[in-house]
């Protein structure tokens, strides 16, 4: 029996997606891992060697952050117009000579011109065009199920580097490690975004009759900024508490190597929440999954100061708020394509991220300020509104979305 030239073609299709779906997943693995995840390991040695404070040092992260914030939106509409091979290859090119670098400076100053280049290379790369390449190859059923492959193996970047790091520091020492790493990002990197993204279209090739959003029409949808507001408040509160857990933990009484290991269990559970939340988007709508789980966050960190002394009160608080650490990056792309649809998706997901990045960026600084004025319980009990709040606006976003759809036009 013959088949149909479009179902022939589909069949055909289906592998090249897989190997695309699998190449991503290692790409934003070794990514992240590389040009993120081993700062944390390098930055102590480093700030010794440079003669800097680790203040200082960290800020060169900081400001590899803001870079990819504000590459977001130009990202996102280079992606909508001619696709992702050409950028991510060149971003992981970009990316591996600035690892190789960073082994190479002398001073603060130099860390941060180099940071700069990850910053960009890392708007370049990681996770917002990954997703708008998925977006622009893969058909609506199939995407939840492509996005929740690259961000399970992804989930793992830091259980993976952040000790590979340190013992290759171990070993060679910082600059040394940081060659081995520059090699290993180019060697994995370059050539499955040069040959799995050969034939990858841009998603304005294909045009979403049902939901096609100009993004200046987005710009004046009260929806977004809703939006907006809910990821701009959680990516805070999530970087707040990345950074500062470890610290608050040693406040309530437990050891320093006790809190380590409770703040790791933040990166095993947000692999946990992403399939769970996954799984539930059969019943429900993303958004209101999203919405509940954060505010679930939320009640578990206004918990924390209260049964947080005690070991089984801190696991329970940071297993229900481990849950919800990584739905972000599912959630996000979910919601952006259920309200816009595909058409234009780089450059709002990149109008979207530019505020979050931003926010994720500074809230680590800001958090030590608070802390330092107003206490830790304060600074935990604020994370805690903000998911809360995370959450209300979330809803609230749902709401405007449902009840302009079902408004007479």
């Amino acid at each position: 029996m013959a088949l149909s030239p479009g179902l022939a073609e589909e069949r055909t299709a289906r592998p090249g997606r897989r190997r695309l779906v699998g190449a991503l997943a290692v790409t934003q693995t070794v990514g992240y891992g590389v040009l993120y995840y081993a700062f944390s390991v390098v930055v102590g040695p480093m700030s010794r060697d440079l003669r800097v404070s680790t203040a200082t040092a960290a800020g060169a992260l900081t400001a590899a952050v803001l870079v990819t914030g504000a590459l977001s939106i130009p990202v996102g509409r280079w992606l909508d117009t001619r696709g992702g091979h050409g950028l991510m290859t060149a971003g992981s090119v970009l990316g591996s000579a600035a690892v190789l670098a960073w082994s190479q400076v002398q001073s603060a100053a130099g860390l941060y011109v180099v940071f700069v280049v990850i910053g960009a290379a890392s708007a370049m790369v990681l996770y917002e065009p990954a997703f708008a390449v998925v977006v622009a190859v893969t058909d609506p059923a199939r995407r939840a199920k492509a996005l929740l492959s690259i961000t399970l193996v992804a989930g793992f970047a830091s259980s993976i580097f952040i000790p590979l790091t340190g013992q290759l520091v171990a070993r060679l020492e910082w600059r040394h490690t940081l060659v081995v790493l520059a090699v290993m990002l180019a060697a994995v990197t370059v050539p499955l975004h040069g040959l799995a993204l050969r034939r990858t279209a841009s998603p304005g090739d294909r045009v979403d009759r049902h939901r096609h959003h100009p993004p200046s029409q987005v710009l004046r949808d009260s929806g977004f900024w809703l939006l907006a507001a809910t990821f701009v408040l959680h990516g805070a509160a999530l970087a707040v508490i990345a950074v500062h857990l470890v610290l608050y933990l040693i406040s309530l009484g437990h050891s320093s190597a006790l809190a380590a290991t409770l703040a790791g269990l933040l990166g095993l559970l947000s692999v946990t929440g992403r399939v769970v939340t996954t799984v539930a988007t059969r019943w429900l709508p993303m958004a209101s999954i999203a919405a509940v789980i954060f505010v679930v966050q939320g009640a578990a960190m206004s918990l924390l100061p209260v049964v947080g002394r005690h070991v089984a009160g801190a696991i329970a608080c940071l297993i229900l708020f481990g849950l919800g650490f990584g739905v972000a990056s599912i959630a996000t792309p979910a919601i952006l394509l259920d309200r816009y649809g595909a058409t234009g998706y780089g450059t709002i997901a990149g109008m979207l991220a530019a505020p979050v990045l931003v926010a994720r960026a500074s809230a680590p600084l800001g958090g030590a300020v608070l802390a330092a004025t107003v206490g830790y319980r304060s600074l935990i009990l604020m994370v805690a509104a903000a998911c809360v709040m995370a959450g209300g606006f979330l809803a609230l976003g749902s709401r405007v979305s449902t009840e302009r759809a079902a408004s007479p036009r």
